[in-house]
C-alpha cells in the first residue's frame, strides 16, 4: 500500500415556515439537489455518472465543479491505471500523441477528515505529499483502499461516488498499461519536463467531456 500511495503522490490531483404546503415540500428537494450535484464523464470507453457530496466536502466539490464548468476536463485522459487500486485522471491531455500536463489553479484545503472513506466506487482528489496541494486531478477507487483514509498523511479527500457506469470504470481498470514518458509542468516555472511514469495506458482512455447533469 505504501507503494500505491507513493504513486498517487507523483501527480503534480445554504427559515421561515411557509403557509403553503406545496412549497414546503419543494424546499428539501431543492436543498438535497444542491448538496448532491451530478457530473457525467463521457469517455471513449462509455459514460460515468458521479454524485458529489457537497455537504461533506464543500470545498472539494466547488473546486471540481469549477473545473467542469471551465471545460478543463474535456479531452483529458486517465493517465495512471492500476487494477485493484484506482484509475487516475483529470490533469493530462494528449498533445501531438504525447501525454501533457494541463495548467491548473492553486491547491485547495484538504477535506480528508470529512468521514467519507476511499471505498470502491468513490471519487477522491489526487495530490502530492502536501495535503493541501490537490487541484484538478482525481481518482476513482476500484477497491476499498483503507490506506488512503484519514489519518494516513491527512487522508485523501473523498467527495462523491459513481452512481452510473461502474462497469465502465471496471473496463478502464483492466486496460493494458506500460511504463511511459509523460510531460509534466514544473510547479514554479511552468517549464515542461519529460518524466518517466508507470501504469500509463498503452491506448489513451479519454474523457471526451465532463458536464453537470441538469
Amino acid at each position: 500500500m505504501k507503494r500505491r500511495i507513493a504513486l498517487l503522490a507523483l501527480a503534480l490531483l445554504p427559515a421561515i415556515a411557509s403557509c403553503e404546503p406545496a412549497k414546503e415540500a419543494e424546499k428539501p428537494a431543492a436543498a438535497a439537489t444542491a448538496k448532491a450535484p451530478k457530473v457525467r464523464l463521457k469517455t471513449n470507453q462509455g459514460d460515468i455518472v458521479l454524485e458529489l457530496n457537497a455537504e461533506k466536502a464543500p470545498i472539494t466539490v466547488e473546486n471540481f465543479l469549477g473545473y467542469v464548468k471551465k471545460k478543463h476536463y474535456d479531452g483529458t485522459v486517465f493517465h495512471r491505471v492500476i487494477d485493484g487500486f484506482m484509475i487516475q485522471g483529470g490533469g493530462f491531455a494528449l498533445s501531438d500523441g504525447k501525454v501533457l500536463e494541463k495548467p491548473t489553479g492553486k491547491g485547495i484545503k484538504n477535506e480528508g477528515q470529512n468521514g467519507l472513506k476511499n471505498d470502491r466506487g468513490t471519487i477522491a482528489m489526487a495530490r502530492t505529499n502536501d495535503p493541501d496541494s490537490a487541484s484538478a486531478q482525481f481518482f476513482i477507487n476500484v477497491a476499498d483502499n483503507a490506506g488512503l483514509n484519514y489519518p494516513s498523511n491527512g487522508g485523501y479527500a473523498v467527495f462523491g461516488k459513481v452512481v452510473e457506469g461502474m462497469d465502465v470504470v471496471d473496463k478502464i481498470k483492466g486496460v493494458a498499461t506500460a511504463d511511459s514518458n509523460i510531460t509534466m509542468l514544473h510547479p514554479a516555472t511552468g517549464e515542461k519536463l519529460e518524466m518517466p511514469s508507470q501504469n500509463v495506458p498503452t491506448k489513451p482512455v479519454v474523457i471526451e467531456s465532463a458536464a453537470v447533469v441538469e
